[in-house]
């Protein structure tokens, strides 16, 4: 996906940050002809459908959740792009990823969608869930104990997994939310004026 897209897409964890990286390796589309054909000239339509597929690849969720987010965002007054992206960033699953409390955006679907985290001490088990400003992300009992978690490497050695300012650290394994995404929160590497172009066509 990230050969495709031209750019990481952060898809993997620690893999990413290594040479192991796919498109480390091999910085070119995939296929049998990939070496050796140049990237084609996109339409601008091509250009907005590539920057919606890189933020669905990106955040691992569905061409419908993408539109819902988009018709929700798209309601509000103000702007389009910046709701849709501050509504992708507060769903549970990025917030357990951003926490360093799974690997991956997968991975930390995954522990969602088992019941290994709580939101201000309940069993929250939607990857979708909007978490809000004052919320308590932790384990349940005993999921500390478990080798998804023991295996986790301590995130303050990790240069490359810098905590987002709209989150803190209660602990290794737990954090709060202290805020709403804005500016460097944000950069991702997709355009999300582009994604709200080719939605508003």
């Amino acid at each position: 996906m990230c050969r495709r897209a031209g750019t990481k897409l952060f898809l993997k964890g620690e893999r990413c940050f290594t040479p192991k990286c796919a498109i480390v390796k091999r910085n070119y589309p995939p296929g049998v002809q990939g070496a050796k054909r140049a990237r084609p000239r996109l339409t601008s339509y091509a250009v907005q459908l590539k920057e919606k597929q890189k933020c669905h690849h990106h955040y691992r969720i569905s061409e419908k959740q993408m539109s819902n987010y988009f018709s929700k965002a798209v309601r509000k007054q103000g702007d389009t792009g910046l709701f849709m992206h501050q509504m992708l960033e507060q769903r549970l699953d990025n917030a357990v990823y951003r926490l360093g409390l799974a690997r991956s955006r997968d991975e930390a679907r995954q522990s969602v969608g088992h019941g290994f985290i709580l939101v201000n001490g309940k069993k929250v088990s939607i990857p979708s869930y909007q978490i809000k400003v004052g919320d308590l992300i932790t384990l349940k009992k005993g999921a500390e104990a478990s080798k998804r978690f023991l295996e986790l490497p301590q995130m303050e050695e990790k240069e490359q997994e810098k905590l987002p300012s709209w989150l803190i650290r209660e602990s290794q394994l737990a954090g709060k939310v202290v805020g709403i995404p804005q500016g460097d929160d944000l950069a991702a590497p997709f355009d999300m004026k582009l994604i709200v172009e080719f939605y508003s066509r």
